[in-house]
């Protein structure tokens, strides 16, 4: 589905891909809406063959399946249309799995890479609610009342685009301060483990809520030693929240180090974290 872009130029545009397997470059749906002036002035999705194999695992999160793309296109032609959408703009991803997944489609494709200029509304989420327990995308629409699907790539872009729009209404920061390097916020102390408790010896970091969050309080108060960032001393990666765990998860940098020291012998487990105190 095409609608067609306005006369206006837009302020940003959005873009969110849904990936048919574990390799980001097997773009299988493609959504982008542009924003101008706080409100929506295009948008355009499609579904896209991605020459790649579906994986169970990515269908039961978005739906898609090998049938579905059957006689669309594949990547290297919907190219010209996406670098049109994006190229030369502020393009808004909500985390950078999009910027990757698209990065890797050019490359596996062999064709130029999109030249745009990145902002991560998670970030600005972030900076803008900085009381949320979790900035995923579907939390953020429940909180801020935005209508959406999620794993739809037309509403997660559109969805992102409002949680741009609605963090510049309740900041007052403009776009062009949300490209620029955020302040650092104050680093706030660990919580200190309990003497005793059933996770006593355990070196935990958390994933997916503040290293001082809720999850992170309950381990400590068991006894676990919450640590900033996977190392070699990890014992566990504990994941807010439950299975199956988003895609953005899983492409994380901290869950892709957990796991690459998992395979290699290391002796971390990554749990949900109903596991972690079972």
């Amino acid at each position: 589905m095409v609608s067609s872009p306005s006369d206006d130029v837009p302020d940003f545009v959005v873009v969110d891909v849904e990936t048919a397997c574990s390799r980001v470059s097997s773009i299988c749906q493609i959504g982008i809406v542009g924003f101008r002036g706080g409100r929506e002035i295009f948008a355009y999705e499609t579904l896209v063959d991605p020459r790649d194999e579906f994986h169970m695992f990515n269908t039961r999160i978005h739906g898609i399946a090998a049938d579905h793309v059957v006689g669309q296109p594949h990547f290297g032609e919907i190219h010209a249309v996406v670098d049109a959408h994006l190229g030369g703009r502020t393009t808004v991803a909500h985390s950078y799995f999009d910027k990757g997944a698209l990065a890797a489609a050019c490359r596996v494709h062999d064709l130029d890479a999109i030249q745009t200029t990145w902002l991560d509304s998670v970030r600005v989420a972030k900076r803008a609610w900085p009381e949320l327990a979790s900035h995923r995308l579907n939390v953020l629409t429940n909180h801020l009342g935005i209508a959406h699907r999620h794993h739809d790539a037309l509403s997660d872009a559109r969805a992102a685009g409002w949680v741009v729009v609605k963090a510049i209404e309740h900041t007052g920061i403009p776009l062009a301060e949300w490209l620029l390097p955020a302040p650092k916020p104050p680093q706030r102390p660990l919580p200190k483990p309990a003497a005793v408790g059933p996770l006593k010896g355990e070196r935990i970091a958390v994933l997916g809520e503040p290293r001082d969050g809720r999850l992170a309080q309950a381990i400590a108060a068991q006894g676990g030693r919450v640590v900033a960032s996977v190392g070699l001393t990890t014992t566990i990666l504990a994941i807010a929240g439950v299975e199956p765990y988003p895609v953005d998860i899983r492409y994380n940098a901290q869950f892709l180090k957990a796991d690459g020291l998992r395979r290699g012998g290391h002796p971390i487990r990554i749990l949900p974290e109903a596991a972690v105190f079972a």
